[in-house]
């Protein structure tokens, strides 16, 4: 299994409120119907172990993916890109990492 960790920030002037909310009704339903994806959580940087308010990222997503192929051929259908497009009207810079754990 891979996960896919995505890091990102809002663009100047998103509101947080308004891209949690579409994250929690659009976002995160959508993710987790692709074919391929058995599981999506979203998670919000609050603060580094030392106490630092100062976070690289405001977002961390981490998409489990059981089958790369079909997961791939999910996210380029019309519906997924139509998301994906609303994504990036609220994040700025994001990276898109496939990892694979090393147990």
């Amino acid at each position: 299994m891979s996960t896919i960790v995505v890091l990102f920030n809002l663009k100047s002037g998103v509101n947080r409120d308004e891209y949690e909310e579409w994250a929690r009704t659009v976002d995160i339903p959508s993710v987790r119907r692709l074919q391929g994806c058995s599981g999506f959580n979203v998670l919000r940087g609050e603060r580094l172990l030392d106490g630092s308010p100062s976070v690289p990222y405001a977002y961390v997503e981490l998409i489990q993916v059981d089958d790369m192929t079909d997961f791939m051929t999910a996210v380029s259908a019309p519906a997924a890109q139509a998301v994906a497009a609303q994504f990036r009207e609220f994040a700025e810079g994001a990276t898109f990492m496939v990892t694979e754990s090393i147990e």
